[in-house]
């Protein structure tokens, strides 16, 4: 850090689209973070021309003075649901119905699905993904409900820990400091984002980017657990949540994000904005969010599109001083702290060899599992003539599925495939 200039810095605090990322903006910019969004997916990339476009990325980021790698990242929602071909899991919603025995979660499964996600984002060249969604959600009104694995924050906490487990790795018992991030170096993991801090499942009326009206013992003994038992597994970065606390942007709050997140709970590993999330502090009044959002404490913005405003607009803050240099130097530093930890440095280049792992049929067989054991059966009563409806006879009747959902690959799958709000068709990606 010390041979980095501040526009070096700044690069690094910077996540631009894909679509932006040319090789002079990478250069000229020193831009350290690219996320892919929702809103434009690659349809029908092969693996190899995923890690071959990520590749060319990198070699830009490789060119610039110091040669900081640079982190490609996605949302991963379940599965590697942006990558054609890739496997698709059940939603959060479903992994935490899953059973065993009477009321035995089946953790590991999760873990399982975590690791093969990460071996799907690597097979693209993609190393941080945007996952797990933490959040408990306690009204149905809210439409991100299915992102949720519970309204039980001690479920959500016990499906977090082997989330975080199966992406990054199992932490290792005698790993030195509490919060530091923790990511299995080699070819099979991923880093991995613990999101939306916090309260995000809490809004009033389930309304979403909404207002938690909550007091500070629900907020602490409800939505914040799962955040603790992802910062001791070792999570990379937390995502902050669109959502307010008591009429408090979270993206603006201080004392939760640098007072609890960072002081309190030690997390050592980045905070990060959400999508275009620094410009909906204050919307007519730009130059207040990057201030009030840096000050707060992120550390990597998510700026896709208005990147050279955002540069610009904080270089001046910490030229006239507004913003203390030192802000930027534990911004820096912690995203630099994720990407040794990775050996981002060490091996900067996505492997050609790993595509055999995206949609293998041993993923597309853990995923038929995990459906198998989330479905929940709502009632069984022998109302009718023919007695309850499960167990289903082994020869005789027909099943009619009826709906709008029935014979569509797009709706079966939902939210975040291919498009971060899904889409219809058959054709969207491979499946049945």
């Amino acid at each position: 850090m010390e041979r980095m200039s501040l526009s070096e810095k700044i690069g690094q605090m910077t996540q631009i689209d894909r679509s932006r990322a040319t090789t002079d903006v990478m250069s000229n910019y020193c831009i350290g973070n690219q996320p892919k969004p929702g809103d434009r997916t690659p349809h029908n990339f092969s693996s190899r021309k995923w890690i071959m476009t990520i590749n060319k990325l990198q070699e830009a980021a490789l060119a610039t003075r110091l040669g900081i790698p640079m982190l490609y990242a996605i949302d991963a929602v379940h599965g590697h649901n942006y990558a054609y071909r890739s496997t698709i899991f059940p939603h959060n919603v479903g992994l935490g119905a899953t059973r065993l025995v009477g009321d035995e979660k089946d953790p590991q499964l999760v873990k399982r699905i975590g690791a093969a996600t990460a071996l799907e984002a690597r097979a693209t060249g993609v190393r941080y993904v945007f996952s797990p969604t933490i959040a408990v959600c306690r009204d149905p009104r809210w439409g991100r409900c299915y992102e949720s694995y519970s309204e039980d924050p001690a479920l959500v906490k016990l499906m977090t820990e082997t989330m975080i487990a199966g992406l990054e790795g199992d932490i290792p018992p005698n790993y030195s400091i509490k919060g530091v991030p923790f990511v299995e170096t080699g070819q099979t993991k991923v880093a991995a984002c613990a999101k939306h801090f916090v309260g995000d499942g809490g809004t009033s009326g389930g309304v979403d980017r909404g207002n938690a009206e909550m007091p500070w013992k629900e907020l602490a003994t409800v939505h914040l657990p799962p955040y603790s038992t992802a910062i001791l597994k070792g999570v990379a970065s937390v995502m902050l949540s669109y959502s307010s606390w008591n009429g408090q942007k979270m993206h603006a709050n201080r004392r939760l994000v640098t007072g609890l997140l960072k002081t309190r709970l030690k997390f050592r590993g980045f905070v990060i904005s959400d999508f275009d999330g620094i410009d909906k502090i204050k919307d007519a009044n730009y130059s207040y969010s990057v201030e009030a959002g840096i000050s707060a404490g992120i550390d990597m913005v998510m700026t896709p599109y208005e990147f050279r405003k955002f540069i610009r607009t904080l270089t001046y803050q910490v030229e006239k001083g507004i913003i203390p240099m030192t802000r930027i130097d534990d911004a820096v530093a912690r995203i630099l702290r994720v990407k040794f930890t990775m050996g981002l440095f060490e091996n900067p280049y996505a492997d050609v060899e790993m595509g055999s792992q995206l949609g293998s049929e041993e993923h597309r067989e853990l995923a038929r599992e995990a459906v198998r054991k989330s479905l929940v059966l709502l009632k069984n009563d022998d109302t009718g003539r023919r007695g309850p409806s499960l167990p289903l006879p082994k020869y005789g009747a027909k099943i009619l599925v009826a709906g709008t959902h029935a014979n569509n690959l797009g709706y079966q799958c939902g939210g975040w495939t291919m498009q971060w709000q899904g889409q219809s068709g058959n054709n969207i990606t491979q499946g049945i």
